[in-house]
């Protein structure tokens, strides 16, 4: 068990009132954190440490920041070990997806360590003469960052790595399914030298989320707000952000299309699909939901596919290496029971896999999916898929339009000209040709639309999403007056 605590203001601190909250292991129910469970004066501090450091931290030059990111870097991947750890413990993941998510999460501080020169505005021509007009962009202040379990590493980086890079302080939230994975990466930070209060890290009990988040929304500090996780929670974060008048990046859900075209690789395809559906048992924003596949080369796909996903290792990820490792909790055992039982009923056919009875969820695939089936709608977020059979290239952009979705998206074809058109009209803000759905690089514009949320993360995206933008003039000559 682990015991952890917040940082407030460059202290480690336990909530004001004492009190704690375990997570559990999702596999034997072994308490594998116990963590502080912030209240609302707790959080309050938290955002008053980060505006006092405010001022300091965006007076810092660009090579000063560059460099303190930089060391936070190397600092986060010496914890590769204890990181694998943690992820194992809290969620339930492998040691291979707790290290691609440093490797990512690395690469995306070295990002934003270069980011920091690239925080630029331009001149904009006047028609008043002798006015310097420009468009200037500026730290925007206290950045409020909410990060989910399921790439924690990745997604805990990335609700912070940019902002700091533009100047702003941060307050992250850590989820309350992984506090000390959340926490090793502020403890990276932390030993990196970033300046007291620049970060700050609040853990919450589950029942005291509504109270802590809206408190943080509410307070005149914050400027900009970025959460990551469902659509469900992200309509009530939003509208708090409303209320507020805050602006906000929000990455949500997924019901992720990987269109497979009658003239397809499928060795690529079958490749393509399992690594999508999959990876980290498919809890992820762009795990692969729906495999759309035409008639013409479905069943040579299918059975090379459910032949690959049947042989994917699974099992307690403390144990040794695994590609399918725990699911974070039973109730997606029990959703993911519900909608293989749904989907048999109305006569979809199972290929592999099939219900579970613990969190060792085997990968699973149903064929012969059609509309009427929950599945083919609803996010599984769990390693069990649909297979859908189309005729032709219009139908299949219409069933991978056909959902209230759209983060990440793929298509496969050996004409890369027509697959390209056809991911064109693919509704989503991510589409890969020839690639996984699964995929994020740190200087990419990475963010969904419809039902997936709004702004972007990334590059020079996110320097637009977690800056100001000011108009400022300088009036260089005498200027005349009507009066």
């Amino acid at each position: 068990m682990t015991t952890i605590s917040m940082l407030i203001d460059g202290a480690n601190v336990q909530a004001e009132r004492g009190a704690t909250f375990e997570r559990r292991n999702p596999l034997d129910g072994t308490v594998a954190t116990t963590a502080p469970a912030a209240g609302v004066a707790d959080a309050r501090r938290a955002v008053d440490a980060a505006a006092r450091a405010f001022p300091a931290w965006a007076a810092t030059s660009p090579g000063q920041r560059r460099a303190l990111l930089l060391k936070a870097a190397e600092a986060l991947g010496a914890r590769q070990q204890a990181f694998a750890e943690a992820v194992a413990a809290e969620t339930g993941g492998s040691a291979m997806w707790a290290g691609f998510n440093v490797h990512l999460a690395q690469g995306m501080l070295l990002e934003a360590a270069a980011m920091t020169t690239q925080i630029a505005g331009e001149v904009i021509p006047s028609d008043v003469p002798g006015s310097l007009a420009m468009g200037v962009r500026q730290p925007a202040g206290v950045v409020l960052g909410m990060a989910p379990w399921n790439a924690p590493i990745i997604l805990g980086v990335r609700a912070l790595a940019l902002p700091l890079a533009c100047g702003n302080t941060v307050v992250l939230k850590g989820s309350e399914l992984c506090p000390a994975t959340h926490g090793l990466i502020v403890q990276a930070l932390q030993e990196a030298g970033l300046p007291a209060g620049v970060v700050n890290y609040v853990t919450n009990a589950p029942a005291d989320a509504p109270a802590v988040v809206e408190a943080m929304i509410e307070h005149p500090a914050v400027r900009r707000v970025n959460f990551t996780g469902s659509t469900r929670v992200g309509r009530i974060i939003a509208q708090m952000c409303a209320r507020h008048l805050k602006p906000a990046v929000l990455e949500l859900g997924g019901k992720a299309p990987l269109v497979v075209l009658d003239d397809a690789d499928i060795g690529a395809a079958v490749d393509g699909a399992a690594f999508g559906a999959f990876a980290n048992s498919g809890q992820i924003c762009m795990s692969t939901e729906r495999i759309i596949v035409d008639q013409a080369v479905a069943d040579e796909f299918v059975s090379r596919l459910a032949a690959k996903a049947s042989a994917l290792p699974l099992g307690d990820p403390r144990k040794g290496p695994v590609v399918l490792g725990s699911v974070v909790d039973m109730s997606t055992v029990h959703r993911c029971n519900e909608l293989i039982d749904d989907a048999l009923a109305k006569g979809a056919r199972l290929l592999c896999g099939g219900k579970a009875d613990s969190t060792l969820m085997p990968a699973t695939l149903l064929d012969h999916v059609t509309p009427e089936m929950r599945i083919f709608r609803e996010e599984s977020f769990g390693p069990v898929k649909p297979v859908i059979r189309v005729k032709g290239v219009e139908q299949a952009i219409a069933v991978a339009n056909d959902s209230e979705y759209g983060l990440s998206a793929a298509v496969f074809g050996r004409d890369s000209a027509r697959a390209f058109t056809v991911a064109q009209r693919i509704e989503s803000g991510i589409c890969h040709v020839n690639g996984p759905t699964v995929h994020d690089e740190a200087q990419m514009p990475f963010g969904g639309v419809k039902a997936s949320g709004y702004g972007r993360f990334g590059g020079k995206a996110g320097i637009h999403e977690f800056t100001e933008l000011r108009w400022m003039t300088l009036q260089t000559t005498p200027r005349h007056y009507p009066f």
